[in-house]
Formats: C-alpha cells, structure tokens, sequence
C-alpha cells in the first residue's frame, strides 16, 4: 500500500518531506504534484522504477522521461544548452515547459531516446516540488501522471491513491495542482519544434 502525505501547500512540513525522500532513496516510487499536473518520480538511477513508470503508463521505448531540475544551474548539469538558447530557455523557467536537449554523461543511457540521445528537463514553479527537490539534492526521474486510455490527468491525490495504491509507494499531496500538462518543444534540431502544446505559452518559442 502506498503511504499518504498530507502536505502543505506554502509550508510543506519538512519531516514529511525527509520522509518522502527516504522512500526516493529507498528506491521507492512516488506520485507528487507539480505546477502542471501531478506526476511520477524515482531517483535517476532506479532502473525497477523507471520499469514500473513505463508499465503504469504503458510506454513505449521512444518515450522521452522528463529530470525534474531545481534550478537552472542544475538543469545544466544533466543536458547541453547552447549560448543561443541559454537566454530563451531561462526567461521560460521555472514555469510549465518540458525542453527536449541533447543529453550530457550525468544521465544514464537507459533514459534517453534510442536515437536522439535526448532527455527531457523542466524546472517547476511549485513550493512543494521544490522543497522536495531541494531536500532530494538532485532532479526527480518523472513522467506526467497519464493512465493509458485516458484524456485528462488525475487531479486528486486521494483517487490517486486509491486507483494505484499497489502501483506506487507513497502519494504526495498538497491540494489543487495544475491540470494541463506542460508544453513540450524539442531543442534537438536546428529549428524547435513544439511536440505538445500545454500549460506554458508556446508563442515565445514559435
């Protein structure tokens, strides 16, 4: 059974917080909400997590996992950011965009696309996902929490844990979080290209 927490939305309890942690390095999975939709998240080098987010959702290997980055200094530690889109890119975070960009050695391959050696990287604006990020010390492994077969995200942390209460260890919950998921656009190429139009506003980058 996953284990609940009730937390805080301006002054997430900081115990609670060590708790959710423990379980992220306990090779736990957890769902917790972000400023866009709530999502699932495991430590970067948790392969059975990673395994159990992909049969949860249902994906397949092409699917591009998002590192969920504290700030923009972290964000740099894991993907290369040219000194053309540097500025662009930080103007756009925190806030509800996913950036597609070419991978650095810090991520392990089995997280980046077969092909395009790219991951994804987002930086939340949303208290709770950044206390739990700064108690963490490192991104959160994430992908959107989506059921397969179904349109929208789930937005209460109660029916979420009701509905994957054997599928995850702990459900992180702080009230309303957003609905919409982020708006994705992929840096890989010369030109960017918007894969998924979102919670950010997608003009700035069009």
């Amino acid at each position: 059974m996953a284990r609940y927490f009730d937390v805080h939305p301006d002054n997430p309890q900081p115990r609670a917080l060590r708790q959710v942690v423990d379980i992220l390095r306990s090779d736990g999975l957890i769902v917790y909400p972000t400023d866009s939709c709530f999502a699932l998240g495991c430590q970067l080098g948790n392969k059975e997590g990673i395994d159990r987010i992909r049969e949860i959702r249902r994906l397949d290997s092409g699917h591009h996992f998002t590192l969920v980055c504290k700030d923009f200094a972290q964000l740099g530690q894991f993907v290369q950011v040219s000194n053309a889109l540097f500025r662009s890119i930080k103007a756009a975070t925190p806030g509800g965009y996913t950036f597609i960009l070419p991978a650095t050695k810090e991520v392990p391959r089995r997280l980046l696309h077969p092909k395009k050696k790219t991951v994804g990287v987002r930086i939340p604006d949303h208290t709770v996902t950044q206390a739990l990020l700064t108690e963490l010390g490192e991104p959160l492994l994430s992908s959107t929490l989506l059921l397969p077969g179904e349109g929208e995200a789930m937005t209460q942390g109660w029916d979420i844990k009701e509905r994957l209460d054997h599928a995850v260890d702990a459900v992180v919950d702080s009230g309303e979080c957003g609905a919409v998921p982020t708006t994705v656009i992929d840096f890989s190429q010369d030109e960017p290209e918007i894969l998924r139009r979102g919670a950010g506003d997608p003009s700035r980058f069009e």
